[in-house]
């Protein structure tokens, strides 16, 4: 959704997606704002409650039934498996996801893996594809007046397809743009501790074939996952930086993440949303 500085500052209703990779300060933006006016909508929150659910819970099931003493209890009913999602724990997702690599360290197989990136781009896109019908609840139902979407890192990933277009008809796209210092941070990080990610199918399969020579290795199953997702992270920032970008270039507008640091109230996130469609105008 594309305005003028005075159409966004009289929007009597705002609505905004935050983009940007994990650990720019989308979350911490979110929560600068009034939580008696702004209803929060975090995607990864929705992906691991609504759409991934099953598939959490069959995985931390199965991870159970190889402990006898929790098979048995499980097969009796006599205890029961929740995962506890919340807006700041996801950590339920993230593990669903995996590592690709040696199972033996920890690691899931090329397919399995492939398998659970599929189901989180699908949930990802239905999630997106919900922001419309959540805008329009918060209001109906909750009496909120303005909505800020927390979208997850991969969103890029999409391409303009529905999910997409719902983002763009019904919100402001604001990217988050992580400059160098702030893109080494990310990677140290990553580097530090390992987390796993969501990949482009195609864009794993041409970093997974450089990775295995410039190893030689002879499949990811000889991969520990830890090095791989090390050495992945900083490729991944690399091909998502343009694809952000574009979607910001197209259908929105872009602010330097450092300026996050800023925001202490929503008069601040106003105006640094209203100086950004300055500067693109």
């Amino acid at each position: 959704m594309q305005m003028t500085r005075s159409e966004f500052l009289n929007w009597p209703r705002k609505a905004v997606t935050l983009l940007g990779m994990s650990g720019v300060g989308k979350t911490m933006l979110a929560n600068a704002l009034p939580k008696t006016s702004w209803f929060h909508f975090s995607g990864d929150y929705r992906i691991g409650t609504k759409y991934l659910e099953e598939p959490i819970l069959d995985n931390i099931k199965r991870q159970a039934m190889s402990v006898g003493f929790l098979r048995d209890l499980l097969r009796s009913d006599s205890i029961y498996i929740a995962s506890n999602i919340t807006v700041h724990n996801l950590d339920p997702v993230s593990t669903f996801l995996g590592k690709l690599g040696n199972p033996e360290l920890g690691g899931l197989s090329l397919d399995e893996f492939r398998r659970r990136q599929q189901l989180h781009r699908q949930a990802e896109a239905a999630a997106m594809r919900d922001v419309a019908d959540f805008i329009a609840k918060s209001r109906e139902i909750y009496g909120y007046d303005h909505f800020i979407n927390d979208a997850g890192g991969s969103i890029c990933e999409l391409g303009y397809e529905e999910a997409l277009r719902v983002l763009v008809e019904n919100t402001l796209i604001l990217y988050i743009r992580a400059a160098p210092d702030m893109e080494d941070e990310l990677i140290r990080r990553a580097v530090s501790s390992p987390k796993p990610l969501y990949f482009d199918s195609d864009c794993l399969g041409r970093k997974l074939k450089e990775y295995l020579a410039s190893e030689g290795l002879a499949s990811a199953e000889d991969m520990d996952p830890d090095l791989f997702s090390r050495w992945i992270f900083p490729e991944l920032l690399a091909h998502r930086k343009p694809l952000y970008q574009s979607i910001a270039d197209s259908w929105g507008y872009t602010i330097d993440a450092h300026d996050v640091g800023d925001i202490s109230d929503e008069a601040d996130f106003l105006e640094l949303v209203a100086t950004a469609i300055d500067r693109k105008r």
